[in-house]
């Protein structure tokens, strides 16, 4: 049986302008130990105090943990005050008869170009038979000791189980991975010899691994704000997907301006997407439903045979028109329909959407939100500003970033009376009253007297 992996926490420290900030998933501070409901969290709070850095962060962790390797751009992510970043992440996994509460900790260091991987340790407490054990480090990696490829040594030779090639084998591993910039522990020439079957202790740290790989490279899918700008920029509709059997996310380019060409395998599958998306799309935006428009059999560019297609936009009683006619909203929710339709049936995913709000109608999002929350099965983290979604969800639901970079994130307190977490927002920001402060103050007059002298101070020729 697959494990099914449940995120329960991460902590970034300096990454862009986030110090130190956790978020909490909703299960975590019920303390509920259960994959069988939903779990969204959004994350609010004003234009540059961490939001985005929180999309990122998972990005990046996503990438390390399925094995990528980092590019040098990666730098550019660490706090300009600091030489090393820090990402804590927590999960719980199920399996068949066992529960294990896992955490993974990495730290990343500003090299002459690009970034290193410091260190990166794993740990995790065992829920057997009732019966939880003591959370304890089972795997730490340092890249400044040379002399031991990992500690405990007693876990090294459990993995090498007394095999001398073996051992030579996860001393060639780690080197592989300090030179191409990866995880040793999910790196793919360890990876191949730590999810080996093990007999003895080993085994849990190994199903572990093979279950927080698993997770990474097929169940964590993390959609960037550079996704929604290249809709606004008119320039492509990316349709993004993930099907059983092949993981990872991947996606249809639709051009704005002209039709595509794609291969026959890709036109099978797109009208089965299509199937699938429209069978949500025709509820969520009364009587539209999408077409393609088959302009013939075309070469591709590698010689193949393929189709060239044209994405059309179908309502009741109108004619079809080009999808790149409809709205910035509509698109949105095209390009990231078939990752929602995942999230929602299966407990193991866990999306992450960097504003989510962008060009949706507020009160469109507040209902998708409200029927995930109550129905679906996976995970969903979302950063947004428009506080519709603070009238439909709880306050475990939401945290919110401060202008304190030391404790980015945080719950609201003291709203029990009011059970109106937007308006407990709103006399936050003008009367304060939580444990931090949740808006940098900015002043109208002199907002206006600025926006008068640079006036004055243009000359227009």
């Amino acid at each position: 049986m697959k494990s099914i992996v449940r995120l329960a926490s991460l902590r970034l420290g300096n990454i862009k302008n986030v110090e130190n900030g956790r978020i909490i998933m909703p299960n975590v501070l019920h303390k509920q130990l259960t994959e069988r409901n939903a779990e969204v969290l959004g994350i609010y709070g004003q234009n540059g105090s961490g939001k985005t850095a929180v999309a990122d962060t998972f990005y990046y962790l996503r990438k390390i943990m399925s094995g990528g390797c980092l590019e040098d751009e990666c730098a550019e992510y660490i706090d300009a005050k600091s030489d090393h970043a820090e990402i804590d992440a927590d999960f719980i996994i199920y399996s068949d008869d066992v529960i294990y509460e896992a955490g993974y900790r990495i730290i990343l260091h500003r090299a002459d170009r690009g970034v290193d991987i410091l260190q990166e340790s794993l740990s995790f407490a065992k829920h057997s038979g009732g019966i939880r054990s003591n959370k304890k480090v089972f795997m730490d990696y340092r890249r400044t000791e040379s002399a031991t490829v990992f500690t405990p040594k007693k876990r090294f030779y459990e993995a090498a189980e007394g095999d001398k090639e073996r051992k030579t084998d996860l001393m060639v591993a780690r080197k592989l991975a300090e030179k191409s910039k990866c995880s040793y522990i999910f790196g793919e020439s360890s990876r191949e010899i730590f999810c080996r079957e093990y007999e003895n202790d080993f085994k849990d740290c190994s199903d572990i691994i093979k279950a927080l790989y698993g997770f990474a490279d097929q169940e964590l899918i993390v959609i960037r704000s550079t996704h929604s700008g290249v809709i606004l920029a008119d320039v492509l509709l990316p349709v993004l997907y993930r099907t059983e059997g092949n993981g990872r996310k991947e996606s249809f380019l639709f051009p704005m301006k002209e039709p595509v060409i794609i291969r026959s395998g890709q036109r099978h599958l797109l009208d089965r997407l299509l199937e699938q998306m429209n069978t949500v799309l025709y509820t969520i935006i009364p009587g539209m439903h999408l077409e393609i428009k088959d302009h013939g059999f075309q070469m591709t560019d590698s010689g193949e045979q393929g189709y060239k297609i044209e994405l059309l936009s179908v309502r009741d009683n109108i004619p079809p028109i080009p999808i790149r006619m409809e709205s910035d909203g509509i698109i949105k929710i095209i390009s990231i329909l078939c990752v929602l339709i995942r999230a929602f049936g299966n407990p193991s995913v866990c999306l992450v959407i960097d504003e989510l709000d962008s060009g949706i109608f507020e009160y469109m999002l507040g209902e998708l939100l409200d029927i995930f929350n109550r129905c679906a099965r996976g995970q969903l983290i979302f950063t947004s500003h428009n506080l519709r979604a603070l009238e439909m969800l709880e306050e475990e639901n939401i945290m919110f970033s401060t202008k304190n970079p030391s404790n980015r994130f945080i719950h609201l307190k003291n709203i029990c009376y009011s059970r109106n977490l937007r308006d407990a927002y709103l006399r936050g920001i003008t009367l304060g009253g939580q444990e931090e402060a949740v808006y940098e103050e900015t002043d109208s007059l002199k907002i206006a007297r600025a926006f008068r002298k640079a006036g004055r101070n243009i000359r227009y020729e």
